[in-house]
Parts: C-alpha cells; structure tokens; sequence
C-alpha cells in the first residue's frame, strides 16, 4: 500500500492509500490544503485536529450546496425530456429557428492570412520544384 506525504495547513502528513489512487489523494488533499490555508489566514494558529476539521467542514458544505444544485438541474432536465418525449409522442415537435450571429473578421485579417496562405504555397512549389 503506498504512501504518499501531503501538506495540509503548512503541516505535512503521511497517508496510506490504494495502489492507483494517489493522484486522488492528491487533489482531495489540495483541496482540503485550500480551505485550512484560508482558515489560518483568518484565524491564525490553531490545533491541527481543529483546523482539520473546519476545513473538512467548510468543504462539506460546498459539496452539500453542489449537490443541491446538481438535484435541481436533474429534476429541470427530467421535466424537459419528459415534455419532449410528450411532444415527439404526439407527433408535434415545434420547429425551433435559432439565430446564430458569426462574428465578422477584420478586412486587414483576411488580407493578411491570404497573403501568408500564398506565401506558404510559393514555398510549396519551390519545394516541388526543388525535389528529384
């Protein structure tokens, strides 16, 4: 089982992890790191354990608040597919038309890339030219 050394809140710590799941120990380590640096920050010097869990803490409720939202967007995408599926069944699909705007290039843009394109195919030919 490997180990792998993190810095959380300026302090270092050895922890064990399944083979392959480093990397992930890793970011998750970086994460709590983020919140524990922002609690010293604030705070100032503080007992590990204590400074630990308030990071674990503020990081849980981030996560909460995520998976709130993450429900929310479900039961929006749930309601749309199931009207879709209501209309597609009723054969009556509405024709959406959709406005695309194309943002418009600079005349001296074009006439700059055209010159490069003409001088990539003078090289070109010199090339072909050149070759046995």
């Amino acid at each position: 089982m490997p180990e792998v050394e993190i810095t959380i809140g300026g302090r270092s710590f050895e922890v064990a992890c399944q083979e392959g799941e480093e990397q992930f120990l890793m970011t998750a380590a970086a994460m709590l790191d983020v919140e524990a640096s922002s609690l010293s920050t604030q705070v100032g010097r503080m007992p590990e354990s204590r400074m630990l869990l308030m990071a674990g803490l503020l990081l849980a409720d981030r996560t909460a608040g995520m998976e709130d939202k993450v429900r929310v967007a479900e039961g929006k995408l749930a309601q749309v597919q199931a009207q879709l599926e209501t209309a597609s069944t009723q054969g009556r699909v509405e024709r959406v038309e959709v406005e695309v705007e194309v943002p418009v290039m600079p005349a001296e843009v074009l006439d700059t890339m055209s010159e490069i394109a003409e001088r990539a195919e003078t090289i070109a030919d010199d090339v072909e030219g050149r070759a046995p």
